[in-house]
């Protein structure tokens, strides 16, 4: 018999997703480098503009490598921009038209099990899973018609997963659960299995609709789904559980933010903000989970541990220590989180990797150079919290398109960036003995280091970022470009070269020219945009932005085959359409050009979502894009009322799904132009 529904709430930080500050670092901030650059002065006495000259292109250590032009084609957007947007509804420019598709629940083979809300946690497990984020599009043949569609699945909302939730007053952030405090064990099983990701065939019909194929490749990866740890943290005493007595293997992946592609067509899956999901009552936390923000806590953020019963698959959230051995309970569980994940969207039989060696923090996703046959590999992450840091990993072995695998991102180095206030930049190592990684200082060996990768990081210098998001590489140029979206923490004084602003609400992207190939250890940088409103926003000139190019909090980002940088938002739903918030309107997609820094709207979403996700089909023809938590603004007691700040996308009085869009040109046009 199904027990009573009660309101069920965690600890505030975990709630919303994020992790309690842990970098105590004396390592500069971003935000204090741009001063020679910039006048501190100048800054504090609020000009802005002034600020913005010396940063953008300007003096730069190799020979104004990002100032000069590069010969490179200069994208078109022939688009005709649109407003800002408060509404229920996606808004593309004129010419453009959407299709919704594939929204949470939706069967992926076949039409059962059929979305509803009271779908079980076994029928979630053979459905797409909820929180659509980055995505990639894995054509069949080379088709622009039929392919893979491959899309992380970031958090679950769980007072919309579950129709037992009905008429309890649940905010974004809460659950429902049992009068003593415990978890139904179906509710858990379903949030675990609407994590995730979600491989599925999709085709585009005579009608030029998009539907979903079955196919023996369509699957989900979820919370549960055995995955194998490869790389230096494999088989140590770091990754030793009561399910993995060898450290070989561990189950599930969470919180999957933005993704990356690797040469030789794989998917890789970030995991960002997972510390949050464990408990831990030892009164004592070391560095392993402290430095990720694990804290002595009973709680975790959905109370997983506390599912009624008991399971192995739920109880290892809760990271105390209980056994005489590690081999008898889960106090070395969080250590096989915060990696990326290796899929092979072909081989639906393929286990599921994580890829120590690409380190271990909130992954935001990575992004790959482009490979260059009898090179290195090299690829780019961020970590995504306050202060945190960018990494790059440099392959040991080189790139040959015939035999190249995943082995590849096995042996190498991981670098982290130190950005200096005169343009230029260094990566340091981080690797056994080099920039005084050394036992005497702490760190043991390789796998030690890589556990503890923020930790090696604040040791070597690196430099704090304000949440490094994505990343995106010209393909002409090299550039590489990073979002970093705000950093409401920081106080003044604390502004630096790259991060200049105090108080960042409004976020920034950043950019830099490798000295040399990718695999080099310098680089140039400066400001490619700053996000705000027509009195703080500024372009790659210094230009404010004009009424349709505002924008705040960019996260998701891509550069398509033709240089267009596309730009996302994410402006917090607790702000939202509020203060200093309120110009920019619902989430958002932006076009610019990367010379020029011309920017134009390209699309709005709906309310209280945040628009995640790029990618179009080879020929640039179709263009994938998702819309996450739409209805994520509807405060507790409008939610008890059925009063839902957003029906999209099925409107009426439906509740409120994740879902893709399916973006095409009425003439058939490629996309942007």
């Amino acid at each position: 018999m199904k027990q009573p529904q009660y309101i069920g709430t965690t600890d505030p930080i975990l709630a919303a997703g994020d992790e309690p500050a842990s970098n105590t670092s004396p390592n500069a901030y971003f935000g204090d480098i741009l001063d020679a650059r910039l006048s501190r002065r100048t800054l504090l006495r609020g000009s802005l503009a002034a600020a913005v000259a010396g940063a953008m292109a300007t003096t730069l250590p190799f020979g104004r490598v990002l100032a000069a032009g590069t010969g490179a084609p200069a994208p078109s957007l022939g688009f005709k921009a649109i407003p800002v947007s408060a509404a229920d509804s996606v808004v593309v420019p004129e010419g453009y038209r959407v299709q919704t598709f594939i929204p949470w629940g939706t069967p992926i083979n076949g039409g059962m099990p059929a979305f509803s809300l009271d779908a079980s946690g076994e029928d979630q497990a053979q459905q797409v899973g909820s929180h659509h984020d980055g995505m990639h599009f894995f054509p069949l043949d080379g088709s622009s018609r039929d392919g893979l569609l491959v899309l992380n699945h970031e958090y679950v909302e769980p007072r919309y997963l579950h129709g037992a939730a009905r008429g309890l007053a649940l905010d974004s952030e809460g659950f429902p659960q049992h009068e003593d405090g415990s978890r139904d064990p179906d509710q858990v099983l379903k949030e675990l299995n609407a994590h995730g990701v979600s491989v599925v065939r999709v085709r585009q019909g005579a009608d030029g609709q998009w539907q979903v194929v079955e196919d023996a490749r369509n699957r989900r990866i979820t919370g549960l789904t055995p995955m194998r740890l490869a790389g230096p943290v494999a088989g140590t005493g770091h990754v030793v559980t009561k399910f993995s007595p060898d450290g070989s293997m561990t189950r599930g992946t969470l919180n999957n933010c933005s993704s990356g592609v690797t040469p030789w067509n794989t998917y890789l899956a970030a995991e960002e903000n997972w510390a949050g999901y464990f408990a831990n009552e030892d009164p004592e936390i070391e560095r392993r989970q402290a430095r990720y923000g694990i804290q002595t806590r009973d709680t975790g953020r959905y109370q997983w541990h506390r599912a009624a019963g008991g399971a192995d698959e739920t109880l290892r959230f809760d990271a105390s220590t209980r056994g005489a051995s590690a081999r008898d309970d889960y106090r070395n569980e969080p250590h096989a989180f915060g990696y990326m994940v290796e899929i092979d969207p072909m081989d639906p039989q393929s286990t599921p990797v994580k890829r120590t060696h690409l380190g271990r923090f909130a992954h935001e996703g990575v992004i790959f150079a482009p490979a260059v046959e009898g090179q290195p590999v090299v690829c780019y992450s961020g970590d995504d919290a306050r202060f945190e840091y960018i990494y790059k990993f440099v392959s040991a072995r080189p790139f040959h398109a015939a035999t190249a695998d995943g082995s590849l991102l096995d042996e190498g180095t991981l670098h982290v960036a130190k950005f200096h206030d005169n343009g230029s930049g260094e990566w340091l190592a981080l690797a056994p003995g080099e920039n005084g990684l050394t036992p005497e200082n702490g760190f043991t060996d390789l796998a030690d280091i890589l556990v503890n990768t923020r930790s090696a990081a604040d040791h070597v210098g690196a430099t704090r970022m304000d949440r490094p998001e994505w990343g995106a590489v010209d393909p002409v140029t090299g550039r590489v470009y990073f979002t970093l979206t705000n950093n409401t923490r920081r106080e003044p004084g604390q502004e630096d070269a790259a991060n200049p602003r105090s108080d960042n609400g409004f976020g920034h992207i950043i950019r830099w020219q490798e000295d040399g190939s990718h695999a080099g250890t310098r680089f140039a940088w400066d400001l490619f945009m700053l996000g705000g409103d027509r009195e703080n926003g500024r372009n790659p000139a210094g230009e404010p932005l004009g009424d349709d190019a505002i924008f705040a909090s960019p996260d998701g980002l891509w550069i398509d085959p033709d240089r267009r940088v596309w730009i996302q938002t994410d402006i917090s739903e607790s702000v939202m359409n509020n203060g200093i918030y309120e110009v920019f309107g619902n989430n958002q997609m932006l076009a610019a050009t990367p010379e020029s820094g011309e920017i134009k709207r390209f699309l709005t979403g709906p309310v209280g979502q945040e628009i995640t996700g790029v990618i179009t089909t080879p020929d640039q023809r179709t263009m994938f894009v998702n819309v996450q938590h739409p209805g994520a603004t509807t405060d507790a007691e409008a939610f008890a009322a059925g009063d839902f700040a957003s029906h999209w996308p099925e409107g009426g009085s439906a509740v409120p799904r994740s879902a893709t869009l399916v973006i095409t040109r009425e003439d058939g046009g490629i996309i942007g132009t």
